[in-house]
């Protein structure tokens, strides 16, 4: 390991400087802007990403694996969280019967368990796993963040919002979202003419818009944080991240050896266990009237930890 600190040095300067970039940006400039971007990135960024990037990664051996670890993820970080709601709970009523402990609240648990299940594993993953591994291995992401968190995060995801938050109305329109989504329609087409040759320069301009789009990505997550209204620390957020940055990634990183898998391919699909909490949950809490404060000081405090998680999954699964 003695070019970890080149690597996290190559991988710190563009990933934090575009996200510092984007949180001065989003100070600054009109409020509209940040939707916008997110929609261009939505609809022709990312598919143009994935079909570029699909066409030269390396699709062979179990990459079916990469979806199945993802689910894995999403259901233990999901068990644990459920299972510390309970005994939460139960505590607060043996110690203090007469308070009403805030994991009680159904908004809350429904935010507590969100944040503990589905990660960054688009807009931040791409990039740092793109910047960490071979080209070739970024496949095991797509396949991670398309057939697992996707459906995680609109599929089971909003079943959780819908069962603990208010407001019922949305749950058809999210499913619809999850189903018109343009990166699985890219990411099948890519599979479809991965084998079909295209002329040098359209293939070098695919290439060239797919790493303009990774950094407008990370530009697009300092415009949205910068736009947080809300970074108080709540004491339930440091469980839900310690869940989902921490011990979810730790026990099915391991477990991963009794598969077969290390190098470069476990290293990206613990790197997408470990990712924060996704945005994703910001939309399906002000949908369905989740605990907004929870969701938010998750997102943020979330997004910068991962910085300084990184180089424990580096020193832990980046080599054998």
């Amino acid at each position: 390991m003695s070019d970890l600190p080149i690597k996290l040095v190559q991988l710190y300067l563009p990933l934090v400087g575009y996200v510092v970039l984007g949180w001065f940006l989003g100070c600054f400039l009109p409020k509209h802007l940040p939707p916008t971007l997110g929609k261009f990135l939505f609809w022709v960024g990312v598919p143009i990403s994935i079909l570029a990037f699909v066409r030269r990664a390396d699709l062979s051996g179990s990459i079916w694996i990469a979806p199945l670890f993802a689910w894995a993820a999403i259901l233990l970080g999901a068990a644990i969280a459920r299972a510390f709601i309970a005994l939460e709970v139960y505590r607060a009523r043996v110690t203090s019967p007469t308070v009403v402990p805030p994991l009680e609240s159904k908004p809350t648990q429904g935010s507590f368990l969100l944040a503990s299940m589905v990660g960054n594993t688009g807009y931040l993953g791409y990039p740092v796993i793109l910047a960490l591994v071979d080209q070739q291995y970024f496949g095991w992401a797509l396949f991670y963040d398309l057939l697992g968190t996707l459906f995680g995060a609109y599929g089971l995801g909003v079943a959780i919002a819908a069962r603990f938050g208010s407001n019922q109305s949305d749950r058809p329109h999210l499913a619809l979202t999850m189903l018109a989504n343009p990166a699985l329609w890219s990411f099948a087409l890519a599979l479809a003419s991965r084998d079909f040759p295209l002329p040098a320069p359209i293939e070098l301009g695919l290439q060239k818009a797919a790493w303009t789009t990774i950094a407008l990505s990370l530009v697009l997550i300092g415009m949205r944080l910068s736009q947080l209204s809300s970074w108080r620390g709540l004491p339930h957020v440091w469980i839900s991240l310690a869940i989902k940055m921490l011990l979810v990634p730790l026990i099915l990183g391991y477990a991963l050896q009794f598969l077969g898998l290390n190098g470069a391919t476990r290293l990206v699909i613990v790197l997408q266990m470990a990712m924060p909490p996704a945005f994703a949950n910001l939309i399906l809490g002000e949908t369905f009237h989740l605990d907004r404060d929870l969701s938010v000081a998750a997102l943020a405090i979330g997004s910068i930890g991962f910085l300084f998680m990184l180089p424990l999954w580096l020193w832990l699964f980046a080599n054998g």
